[in-house]
């Protein structure tokens, strides 16, 4: 093959190109005779495509899947505009009840992939510690237990008497991860904050004020820690006795707090888990990329379901009856699916689609009336809207002039929650007397905008963390 493009490059040196006539075009015909001649003969030559080492397997349904992922966090003053996301690979392919999942994981992380349930902590990138009080030999946060003097949930400020506007605890959550689109905060129906720090998560009882216990990277031969990706998203199961992990690598684990224990593994995205949420034993996913999956953890084959926006997943949440489904987007969709959730994914469509002006991440469905739904914009926004979801209207809204980051309802007290960016840094408590959205209380002490929102089961406190790496608890 060298002697023959020698030759013909000798030949195109001696007798360059003059014109496009026959006679000048001849050498390089006889030139690409002989090398198709003896392709044919010995296999692919150099010049020819050769075969790729991975082969896909058949009928595996390809589709956009970006290779390069916006990861990292929004600037303090707006959202990001995501764009639109394409490569060349779909994350999850229905088939028979059949999946084929998969993620980019570091060596350290989960191996299991849903279809066994895995109990040895220590193989599995995390494993559960004992609390320990704050002034005890405390771990610090982060992957790697390092630049911080602060432990989680050590008490920076602590009032005496509740005052009006003012928290009544002030606590430490060094690590806390200043992204918009992240979930790092939940409290149980059994009064266990979760808190997600780094790449480590917290267990805090409210009611006695004690640290429960912490999950952190398993420790390797040597001394080393293990890479784990950082949480992206945290939520607890209903009853109480599961806690969700999602991770910015796409895994997805479930934890048995009380027999400090990983219970499961399920199919993982290919991108950052931006949502999960809870209908009976049926747990919703949402990812960076637009899909959603349905994951029933009683089975070995676990995903029964999925659906795929248009844009972007930054919230997804089942209604307090588990009738519908909400998930909004990057690009200011709310959407609204039914609860079957079987079927081909092309086929699924939601129901309702509504639009705000900016991402639908600030969202929650409204616990005593029925198919009312709140969300809140961010800062080109600033608007907190209640919709009818059933026509897809919204009956009222308010501008709070600021960014609203994360939202919640208060069930037992009948108000709203919202948490606050710019320029305040504030919670605040709205109560909706149809069609009146009016605020009652502005709590300010934060100094950084309040990401993540959380209330104990009788809503008489809330707890608050944000960007200045702080945890508020109000004493409502």
């Amino acid at each position: 093959m060298r002697r023959m493009l020698r030759d013909f490059v000798g030949m195109r040196r001696h007798r360059p190109f003059q014109g496009l006539n026959d006679a000048h075009h001849t050498p390089y015909k006889r030139f690409r005779r002989r090398i198709t001649q003896r392709s044919s003969s010995e296999g692919p030559a150099a010049s020819t495509p050769l075969v790729t080492g991975r082969q896909c397997e058949p009928g595996f349904e390809f589709d956009a899947v970006c290779q390069r992922l916006e990861l990292d966090s929004p600037s303090r003053h707006h959202e990001p505009e995501e764009r639109d996301l394409h490569g060349n690979r779909q994350e999850t392919a229905l088939a028979g009840g059949v999946s084929h999942c998969g993620a980019a994981t570091s060596p350290c992380t989960i191996s299991a992939r849903g279809s066994h349930a895995t109990e040895n902590a220590p193989e599995q990138g995390w494993v559960w510690r004992a609390g320990v009080q704050e002034h005890g030999n405390a771990p610090q946060s982060g992957s790697d237990g390092r630049g911080h003097d602060l432990h989680p949930f050590a008490a920076l400020d602590k009032a005496s008497v509740g005052l009006p506007g003012k928290p009544l605890m002030k606590l430490a959550a060094p690590s806390l991860l200043n992204d918009y689109y992240t979930n790092l905060l939940d409290c149980s129906c059994n009064g266990m904050i979760a808190l997600a720090l780094g790449s480590s998560v917290y267990i805090w009882n409210s009611e006695s004020r004690a640290p429960v216990g912490y999950l952190s990277p398993s420790p390797q031969p040597g001394g080393l820690y293990c890479q784990t990706p950082s949480v992206s998203f945290l939520c607890w199961s209903r009853d109480g006795r599961a806690l969700c992990i999602g991770t910015r690598s796409g895994e997805i684990q479930l934890w048995d707090v009380d027999h400090e224990k990983n219970v499961r593994c399920l199919p993982s995205h290919l991108s950052v888990v931006r949502a999960l949420s809870w209908k009976q034993q049926l747990l919703s996913s949402g990812c960076v990329l637009g899909h959603i999956h349905h994951l029933d953890t009683r089975v070995p084959t676990p995903l029964v379901g999925a659906a795929v926006h248009e844009e972007g997943i930054c919230s997804l949440q089942w209604s307090p009856g588990d009738d519908w489904l909400a998930s909004g987007s990057t690009g200011g969709h709310l959407c609204i699916w039914d609860s079957d959730v079987a079927g081909p994914t092309r086929s699924r469509k939601p129901i309702t689609t509504m639009k705000q002006p900016s991402t639908v991440k600030a969202m929650a469905w409204c616990p005593w009336q029925r198919k009312m739904i709140a969300t809140g914009g961010g800062w080109k926004d600033g608007e907190l809207r209640i919709w009818d979801t059933e026509p897809g209207t919204c009956v009222t809204s308010a501008d709070t002039n600021s960014q609203i980051c994360s939202l919640r309802w208060a069930k037992e007290r009948r108000y709203l929650v919202t948490g606050h960016g710019l320029p305040h840094h504030q919670v605040t408590c709205w109560t909706w007397e149809f069609p009146s959205l009016s605020p009652i209380y502005q709590l300010t002490g934060h100094s950084h905008r309040i990401l993540h929102l959380a209330l104990n089961p009788d809503s008489t406190q809330i707890f608050s963390a944000g960007a200045d790496q702080c945890l508020h608890i109000w004493d409502m």
